[in-house]
């Protein structure tokens, strides 16, 4: 077991992949996780099959940014076979943060009883300004590419997403609302890799965040 310094790069690339994996399981569009710092972290090395690393570190959250949140977590990833996917597990340590479920709830109510699907483009604009009706449709966005990013991960890479180029609402005759993305994800080991990809996302708030598909695979560097 290799002990790793807190702020060495690889250490904070396995804990934004966490991050992006927490908000895909647990993220709403009132409570998005974002990256803090590493406090403590190994590697082990598999022989024959990967690198596992073990982490402490924190999480803002990006809605009421004064919370804290700390976790601890281990991230494998695998070398050989046909899945490379990251395997991540991750366990909050106290408070996970403020139940979102009136303000999740208002939001999906507004979404149903909307005359016309919501439209938008350039969340933010080029100004950075994000209207506030619009942050919720944002912070969907962030979730549902935090199941790409989980995908598409390796050790050498660390995404995140960066814009929202546009997003429709496709209208559906069960409970779920359907929003149909445009996004740019920022890989931030290259400054200038931007990867465009579309994202179909299904949002209930009793069942949480499903992606329904999306297209453009984005690089993973080996």
């Amino acid at each position: 077991m290799e002990e790793l310094h807190p702020s060495h790069y690889p250490a904070r690339r396995a804990a934004t992949l966490v991050q992006n994996y927490i908000n895909y399981q647990v993220g709403t569009p009132h409570k998005v996780y974002l990256f803090g710092k590493v406090t403590q972290a190994t590697l082990e090395d598999i022989p024959g099959r990967g690198h596992k690393y073990h982490l402490k570190f924190t999480l803002g959250e990006m809605v009421k940014n004064e919370i804290m949140v700390n976790c601890e977590a281990q991230v494998f990833y695998p070398t050989t076979g046909e899945n490379t996917v990251p395997e991540v597990e991750y366990t909050f340590l106290g408070d996970a943060g403020k139940n979102t479920d009136e303000e999740d709830n208002k939001f999906y109510e507004s979404l149903k009883s909307m005359k016309k699907p919501l439209k938008a483009k350039k969340i933010p604009d080029d100004y950075g300004y994000i209207p506030p009706e619009l942050k919720p449709v944002r912070h969907l966005a962030i979730v549902a590419s935090g199941y790409v990013i989980w995908q598409h991960s390796s050790e050498k890479t660390c995404y995140n997403m960066a814009w929202v180029e546009n997003v429709k609402q496709v209208k559906r005759e069960d409970d779920f609302i359907e929003l149909d993305y445009n996004v740019l994800i920022h890989n931030f080991v290259s400054s200038q890799d931007m990867n465009p990809c579309q994202i179909q996302v299904l949002w209930h708030p009793q069942y949480g965040v499903k992606v329904k598909h999306y297209k453009r695979q984005l690089h993973r560097k080996q």
